[in-house]
């Protein structure tokens, strides 16, 4: 039924009181303000006919805002917003709803009320407010019924007028709206159904709603224009921090550092804090940060003084809200690792079909406890984060096990099955697995990137939780992927903890890979002595539990690091050993990276002829078993073996074969090598610019991969300089 259909039910709308008297108590406490000239055309209908009653001389002007919040900082966007949005629907005529989403405690009506009392004039009828009490520890939240029933006490209605039945006090409501212009915020909404009885029938009224809720039934069916908060950027959060305790900002800078960094833009959080050490202004401000910086004391930091409105009692009241299963979820995400989380690992964590799971963290969405980016990922505030975790505690141990187990497992397969995909020959798949499927390299190289962050995290959690084997796949499945995309430091962080975890496997073959890892890992990042450590333990163990491939693998390893110190007839020693373990095995490619390895030294040693041929017969078995890593390598060193041989024409071929290969790899960082080797055949033939340009690139490349002795190498080689000082690749 519309607002036109319920003119029956309309009583007489009455007079004004008289001039200079009250009109009683208003909503929020705040007086009506008197003025004259205001119409309002009111009727009722009885026996069919419609009888019209005299207008008012004089309706008050409801001013039911709250005082304008002191030191407002940022929010010009969605500021901006919210005028825009008005604008637009003065020039359209249509009604404007800003439905203001975001989690508790993130400044919603501080912003409602900071925009509405700038654009006061706008709205010369007057302003009416109202807190629905969707989340509040008072109570169930507000019946739009009753809110209705207190803007008309704020028209200053006389109670023996207002009719009895609800639609009728909602159409008189509307009526009362008819041809002003007003602002309706309707403050801390629990759902739409909620707002939608209290929305005025007339296009030149504003209304704002602030809700934890994203509020899309607003948005599809009345136009809405939804402004969703985020948290605030690090110079606002500064400046909120800044005017309330300006002195110390100042006096502790790098203490106040530290705060913003662990409050994380929530407005809150920081106004907490801030009163925190208002309170307390003998205790320096580093004691706080400490007590934030500790997982066991953060919260109760953040309950402030007065723990009714202290951040872990404005998020309870989001969370009340949910249902069991909702909760669960909330309280197993805050205990995931990583920061971020997709859909197929919601499904493995909480144990649903993804479908269901969906409607899970689209719920979270919802109330604004869970952020999505849009690309099919989801994070929390780490302060939400930290309240999900104090839920978790509640629920049953073994249901907190069971999907910590789950989510690993699915971290491990997955990444099993990443690995196979990027190098079927090192990575054979596991059997019995049931990873998120991916289609092809590409795709499992884009989902390593991805989920890095989560994969380390991952297995810190399996290794903290005594999960030794599940430590031990996630780290293998993370090998290629760590060395071709230069994350040395990852690679030994990893491979440094599974050294004590591999002594819980039973598996000696697993012990002695160990040894390799780290070595491999310590040599990429200059540790060399530790490195041939670690590979002559190896080799000994392999020898001990006669193994020849592993003592091969390890002795074939020894090799390169020798030759990465510039010791190339120790390194050829080590490679032909390797390889003549490797022949009788027939393992054809590892013995082609073994003769690669030998066709590099012998180059190096001025050999050219035993490397050529040595190269020669690499790049066939590679090429016959399609080993692509394998291929791009052989083209390498035959590129430096035509430059040396002042082929230089050949040896950018070469070179710039190998540079597509190790593209298509993803491998920027032997890319970074390829292109290091790439600049000298260039400069021969007198290409300087392009030369640069491939410098320019690899320094680039060793940058970020943290390789700065290798970044500044690249850097002066773009200097012009004679031939005979251009350096010879390794």
């Amino acid at each position: 039924m519309t607002v036109h259909d319920q003119h029956d039910k309309i009583p007489a709308v009455p007079a004004g009181p008289p001039q200079g008297r009250s009109a009683g108590p208003l909503n929020n406490s705040v007086s009506a303000t008197w003025v004259s000239g205001a119409v309002v055309q009111a009727g009722s209908v009885t026996g069919g006919v419609h009888h019209h009653h005299p207008a008012p001389e004089a309706w008050p002007v409801p001013r039911q805002l709250p005082p304008a919040p002191p030191g407002f900082v940022g929010r010009t966007g969605e500021l901006a917003a919210l005028t825009a949005a008005v604008d637009r629907a003065a020039g359209g005529g249509t009604l404007v709803i800003s439905a203001l989403a975001g989690a508790g405690g993130i400044g919603k009506t501080w912003l409602a009320v900071h925009w509405a009392h700038r654009n006061v004039d706008r709205f010369p009828d007057g302003q009416l407010f109202v807190d629905l009490r969707g989340f509040s520890p008072a109570g169930d939240p507000m019946q739009s019924t009753e809110a209705v029933r207190g803007f008309l006490d704020a028209f200053g209605v006389a109670p023996a007028r207002i009719p009895a039945d609800p639609h009728a006090q909602a159409a008189l409501y509307r009526s009362l709206l008819a041809g002003r212009r007003m602002l309706v915020v309707l403050d801390n909404a629990a759902t739409a159904a909620q707002v939608v009885p209290l929305l005025p029938g007339n296009p030149a009224c504003t209304v704002v709603v602030t809700s934890r809720r994203r509020l899309a039934g607003l948005v599809a069916t009345h136009g809405a224009h939804p402004v969703h908060l985020d948290f605030l950027a690090e110079a606002e959060a500064r400046r909120l921090f800044a005017t309330r305790l300006p002195e110390r900002t100042a006096a502790e800078a790098d203490a106040v550092d530290d705060l913003l960094a662990f409050c994380g833009g929530f407005p809150l959080a920081l106004a907490v804090v801030a009163g925190h050490a208002r309170a307390y202004p003998r205790a320096p401000l580093a004691t706080l940060a400490a007590d934030l910086r500790d997982n066991a004391t953060r919260l109760e930091v953040l309950d402030g003084d007065d723990r009714a409105t202290g951040l872990p009692a404005v998020l309870s009241w989001s969370h009340d809200a949910l249902t069991p299963q909702q909760r669960e979820t909330f309280g197993l995400l805050g205990t995931a690792p990583g920061p971020d989380i997709g859909l197929p690992a919601v499904a493995d964590l909480t144990g649903l079909p993804a479908h269901r799971a969906r409607r899970l963290v689209d719920a979270l969405e919802e109330a604004s406890l869970l952020d999505h980016d849009g690309h099919g990922r989801w994070r929390m505030h780490d302060l939400v984060r930290a309240y999900a975790a104090t839920t978790a505690a509640r629920l049953d141990e073994g249901v907190r096990q069971r999907a910590t187990g789950r989510l690993l497992d699915h971290y491990a397969h997955t990444a099993h099955a990443a690995a196979h995909l990027l190098s079927p020959l090192r990575h054979p798949g596991p059997p019995g697995t049931r990873p998120h499927v991916l289609p092809d390299a590409p795709a499992a190289l884009a989902w390593f990137d991805r989920e890095h962050a989560n994969l380390l995290a991952a297995h810190h959690a399996a290794t903290t939780r005594g999960s030794h084997r599940t430590a031990w796949e996630l780290a293998f499945a993370l090998y290629t992927f760590h060395v071709r995309r230069g994350h040395r430091q990852d690679l030994f962080t990893v491979w440094r903890a599974m050294v004590d975890a591999a002594d819980h496997l039973p598996d000696p073959i697993t012990r002695i890979r160990t040894h390799r890892f780290i070595a491999h890992a310590l040599a990429l990042l200059g540790r060399h002595d530790e490195a041939t450590a670690h590979l002559h333990r190896a080799a000994e163990l392999a020898q001990h539990h006669d193994d020849p491939a592993q003592q091969a693998h390890a002795l074939n390893q020894l090799a390169r690091v020798h030759a990465h110190e510039g010791d190339h007839a120790t390194a050829l020693r080590y490679a032909r050993r390797a390889l003549h373990l490797y022949r009788p095995l027939e393992l054809l490619v590892w013995e082609a990276t073994a003769l690669n390895t030998v066709a590099r030294c012998a180059a190096h040693l001025g050999e050219h002829a035993t490397a050529r041929e040595h190269c020669e017969a690499a790049l066939g078995h590679h090429l016959r078993h399609g080993d692509v890593d394998g291929v791009a390598e052989s083209h390498e060193v035959l590129g430096y073996l035509a430059h040396h041989a002042g082929d230089h024409r050949a040896a950018v071929e070469h070179y710039n074969q190998s540079l597509d290969l190790r593209r298509d790899l993803g491998d920027t960082s032997a890319g970074a090598d390829t292109l290091d080797g790439l600049g000298h055949p260039l400069t021969a033939l007198g290409h300087h610019e392009r030369a640069c340009e491939v410098w320019k690139e690899a320094e680039e490349l060793y940058r970020a991969q943290g390789r700065d002795a290798d970044a500044t190498r690249a850097l002066r080689q773009r200097e012009p300089q004679p031939e005979h000082q251009h350096r010879s690749r390794r």
